[in-house]
C-alpha cells in the first residue's frame, strides 16, 4: 500500500476505507494493532477493529472518539485525520447482515478483490456506505448475438456521511478482451478510476460532493461490450439485500433466442433457485422484474437456436 494510496484515502473517505488502507500501509494486524492501542491505555475489541475497517460498524462518538484518536497515534496518521470522517453514527446497522463477498459469488471474484485494491477500495465493504434502492438495467442484444450497450440506473440511500463515490464492477464472458469494454458516466456521477486485468473492468462513478447521511443519490452509467461473443444471457450481482430490479433485454427481431428464463442463483457455479419462462413482447423486449433480491445473482439466461448465420461483416462467435 504506497503512502499516495493512503493519502487519497484520508481524503476520499469513507471512514472505513481510511481505517483499513492506514492498518495495510503500516503492515499491522488487527492483533498487534489492538496490542499497540493498549499500551497507550486505549482498549478497543479485536473484533470492533474488524467490524469498523469493514464499515460493518461505525464507531459511536462521542464514545469512541478517544479510540479513534488512539488510532491515529498508532497508525502515525495526522490528528484528527480519521475523526473528520466520521459521520452521526449509522442507522439500522445493526441488524444488517455482512455482504456477500465477491469470491463467494462469482468464479472471477478474486480477480475482482484485487481490482478493488488497487482503487483502494475494501473489497469487502465495497459500496458498504449505500443503500441499494432501485435498479434498473436495459441491455441490447446486436443483430449478431452479441451483447451491446447495457445502461444502468440506480437509487441508493446514504447509510452514513461523507459518501462521494460508487464503485462498479463488469465482469465480461470468458475468453473476453476486456480492453475492448468500453464504460461512461451518465446521470448524477463522473468517470473516475478505471482498472481492468483478465475478464474483469472496475471503475468508480464520482459524485459532485459528499452525500449527507440518509441523502438519495440517482445515477447512470452505461458499459458498452465489443468484445464480439455470442452474449447467453445477462446477470447482475448482488452482494447484499436490495430493492426492486428491472432487468430488460432488447432482442434482434429476425434472430430470437428459441427460450428466455429468468434465473436466480446463489453464485455462478450452481444451478439456478429460481426459474421461469419469459415471453418478449412486440417491440422485442424480454422483462424480468423482481420485487427485491437476496445476495447472489439474478438475470436472464438465453438460448439461442443452432442453425445461426452470421450477418457479413460481423465477427464469428
Amino acid at each position: 500500500m504506497t503512502a499516495d494510496a493512503l493519502a487519497d484515502a484520508l481524503r476520499r473517505g469513507p471512514f472505513h476505507v481510511a481505517l483499513r488502507t492506514a492498518i495495510e500501509h503500516r503492515g499491522l494486524s488487527l492483533a498487534r494493532l489492538r496490542a499497540h492501542l493498549s499500551r497507550i491505555d486505549v482498549t478497543v475489541a479485536e473484533s470492533t477493529l474488524s467490524y469498523w475497517q469493514r464499515g460493518l460498524r461505525h464507531p459511536d462518538m462521542p464514545h469512541a472518539l478517544t479510540a479513534v484518536r488512539g488510532l491515529e497515534n498508532v497508525l502515525g496518521l495526522p490528528a484528527d485525520s480519521l475523526v473528520v470522517l466520521i459521520g452521526p453514527r449509522q442507522r439500522g446497522n445493526r441488524n444488517r447482515k455482512p455482504s456477500a463477498s465477491f469470491a463467494e459469488l462469482v468464479v472471477a471474484g478474486p480477480t475482482t478483490r484485487e481490482l478493488l485494491a488497487e482503487l483502494g477500495v475494501d473489497p469487502e465493504g465495497c459500496n458498504a456506505g449505500l443503500e441499494l434502492q432501485m435498479t434498473h438495467e436495459r441491455v441490447s442484444i446486436t443483430a449478431d448475438r452479441t451483447q451491446g450497450r447495457i445502461v444502468t440506473r440506480l437509487v441508493s440511500v446514504a447509510r452514513e456521511s461523507g459518501i462521494d463515490r460508487y464503485v462498479a464492477v463488469y465482469h465480461g464472458e470468458t475468453g473476453c478482451d476486456i480492453e475492448r469494454v468500453r464504460v461512461a458516466a451518465g446521470d448524477g456521477c463522473r468517470l473516475g478510476r478505471v482498472r481492468r486485468k483478465g475478464i474483469c473492468v472496475a471503475f468508480e462513478l464520482m459524485f459532485d460532493r459528499r452525500l449527507a447521511e440518509t441523502e438519495t443519490v440517482v445515477l447512470s452509467y452505461s458499459v458498452d461490450d465489443q468484445t464480439g461473443l455470442e452474449c447467453p444471457g445477462y446477470f447482475r450481482i448482488f452482494r447484499e439485500p436490495s430493492g426492486p430490479f428491472l432487468l430488460q433485454l432488447e432482442l434482434p427481431p429476425d434472430d430470437l433466442p428459441e427460450r428466455c428464463v429468468q434465473e436466480v442463483r446463489t453464485n455462478d457455479l450452481r444451478p439456478p433457485s429460481i426459474s421461469a419462462d419469459l415471453y418478449c413482447d412486440r417491440g422485442y423486449v424480454v422483462s424480468a422484474y423482481y420485487p427485491g433480491v437476496d445476495r447472489g445473482i439474478a438475470g436472464i439466461a438465453l438460448e439461442w437456436p443452432e442453425n445461426h448465420v452470421p450477418m457479413a461483416g460481423n465477427p464469428v462467435p
